[in-house]
């Protein structure tokens, strides 16, 4: 069999950020968190309570499931990141984690309003967010293998944007062939594809599926251009030897000063991230009273600048580094944290605007872009960061510490959100932690040197 070429390799890798992006883009964020918050609110009304705190308590329902599958990432994604490594194969277990995802995100068609589970709606939307984190720790250890460091921003911030564009290109498909608005047809006029019913909420739980099959059929490049390096030392799962050498990392950390500051600051820049990923498109539904196609056309402004900037960031990663494209990415996204929790329907920023303006509307989308210009920049530049901080030669081990780093305190935003919102029983209010989340990684960074303790 003809060696594949690199360039085919680096487009094969790709392909995962295009194949996976959409479970952040629609299930997460834009089409199915908020769809969840709608029937949980809607149910918990008809229980007899307040509409304002049956939003609040959506939003914590939303945040303790995620809380759940954050923990169970980070007790797994290190260990199971060092027995890849004392084998050098990544590719069964991206294989198995595929699988966990297409289940997990097909599962969600059974989430019908009317036999709604609040249980398994989280349990399949946790079982494909498994599978997705999973499986990115793995094709996230091949970066390195792909070209000299000072390329690997590039291509880490090339992979990223293909990956929002991806996610771009799912979202409109979404809402111009499935979704349908007030009117029943879809954001372009169209009855939704396949004749889904508007009443059971077909169009919208289509979702699931639609994003399980994408994964499916995008995957396959990958598949097809990407190989294992096994082992040249043994080509057996070594499970005590992966969790001692797991074991001995972790007593070494202290002795890696720049790494261990450097997963510190991620684990907490990265968990206000995902907070804002997780409950932007659930704060705009309850806060902002967004229908799910305003939620829709929010997603798609995101994920265009995201795809952009991904590339833009990629470059000046690669002219100054990746240290101050992650700097000014967090600072910005900071922000935008104080400025979303401003907003009201009635002001923006504490000032008084009239109510009906589209001002607070307006400064929201604003709010989007930026969010997905600096997350996705910020995304990008921190794969590349981990490879200048940790060990070249146990690189998947390292990626599995940085999934933890990130899902160790993952519960710590939902929970967080979760708990605020049921404590002051206010939505907008519920997202603050944020704000402290961003400034402890924005401190954190002082002690992280650009090149890490191997240089």
């Amino acid at each position: 069999m003809a060696e594949t070429s690199q360039r085919k390799r680096i487009w094969g890798w790709y392909f995962f950020d295009w194949a996976s992006q959409p479970y952040n883009t629609l299930l997460l964020t834009f089409i199915f968190g908020p769809y969840f918050a709608q029937v949980a609110t809607g149910a918990l009304v008809e229980g007899g309570m307040a509409e304002s705190a049956a939003n609040a308590q959506a939003q914590a329902y939303w945040g303790y499931g995620l809380t759940v599958t954050g923990i169970i990432i980070a007790l797994l994604a290190p260990i199971l990141g060092a027995i890849s490594d004392s084998t050098g194969k990544r590719m069964p277990w991206i294989w198995l984690f595929s699988a966990a995802y297409v289940i997990g995100a097909a599962g969600l068609w059974w989430t019908a309003p009317g036999e709604f589970s609040v249980l398994w709606a989280l349990f399949f939307f946790g079982l494909g967010l498994v599978g997705m984190e999973f499986a990115t720790i793995f094709t996230n250890a091949f970066l390195p293998t792909f070209g000299p460091k000072e390329e690997l921003g590039r291509i880490s911030g090339s992979g990223w944007a293909f990956g929002y564009l991806g996610g771009v290109v799912a979202l409109v498909i979404m809402i111009a062939l499935f979704q349908a608005t007030d009117s029943g047809k879809t954001m372009v006029g169209l009855t939704p594809l396949f004749g889904l019913d508007t009443e059971s909420r077909a169009d919208t739980r289509i979702v699931g599926p639609f994003a399980a099959v994408w994964f499916a059929v995008f995957m396959i490049p990958f598949f097809l251009y990407i190989r294992d390096v096994p082992n040249a030392v043994s080509t057996k799962y070594k499970f005590g030897s992966g969790l001692s050498d797991l074991i001995d990392t972790l007593k070494r950390l202290p002795q890696t000063p720049s790494l261990f500051a450097y997963l510190g600051s991620s684990m907490f820049y990265r968990d206000a991230l995902n907070g804002m990923y997780t409950f932007g498109g659930i704060y705009a539904f309850g806060v902002l009273g967004w229908a799910p196609v305003d939620v829709g056309v929010f997603g798609i402004i995101a994920a265009l600048s995201g795809a952009i900037f991904c590339w833009v960031g990629g470059r000046v990663d690669r002219a100054v580094g990746p240290k101050p494209v992650i700097l000014t990415c967090c600072i910005a996204l900071m922000g935008v944290a104080i400025l979303i929790v401003s907003l009201t329907p009635t002001s923006v920023m504490g000032f008084a605007v009239p109510l009906g303006s589209t001002l607070p509307d307006t400064m929201f989308y604003v709010g989007g872009a930026i969010i997905g210009a600096a997350g996705g920049a910020l995304q990008a530049s921190s794969r590349n960061m981990l490879t200048r901080q940790g060990n070249p030669a146990r690189m998947a081990e390292a990626f599995g510490l940085y999934a933890l780093s990130g899902k160790a305190t993952a519960f710590m935003a939902p929970f967080l959100i979760a708990v605020t919102s049921d404590i002051t029983g206010d939505q907008r209010l519920g997202v603050s932690p944020l704000i402290v989340l961003f400034l402890i990684g924005i401190i954190m960074l002082i002690w992280v040197k650009p090149e890490g303790d191997h240089a």
